[in-house]
């Protein structure tokens, strides 16, 4: 019964920056990998970033390495994106998702909404 909330989105102008959150309950957050999805108007979800469960390994999509920084807080049960140079191409609902041992418990948050534009 694991619940994810994410917070921090809204309306940026391009080359600004977002910090995303997500709040989890009912599960051993540090057993957990963590990773954000987004998905756009038309197009699939897709990987943003991920990070393991003792937050020692990252990994990012092209798109966003360089501009985008996940990071965990295990004594708090909680995932942070810290978003930066945004792009109108980042405009996405946002989603955070925990996974335990590949796949055999998924969770995902209801998402929130990421608008970059001028």
């Amino acid at each position: 019964q694991g619940q994810l909330v994410e917070s921090g989105g809204g309306l940026v102008q391009p080359g600004g920056s977002l910090r995303l959150s997500c709040a989890a309950s009912g599960f051993v957050f540090s057993f957990y990998t963590m990773s954000w999805y987004r998905q756009a108007p038309g197009k699939e979800r897709e990987l943003v970033a991920l990070i393991t469960e003792v937050g020692d390994s990252t990994n990012y999509a092209d798109s966003v390495k360089g501009r985008f920084t996940v990071s965990r807080d295990n004594a708090k049960a909680t995932l942070n994106l810290q978003m930066n140079s945004l792009k109108p191409e980042d405009t996405a609902v946002y989603y955070c998702n925990a996974n335990f041992h590949q796949g055999t418990r998924v969770y995902w948050g209801q998402g929130t909404q990421v608008t970059v534009s001028s």
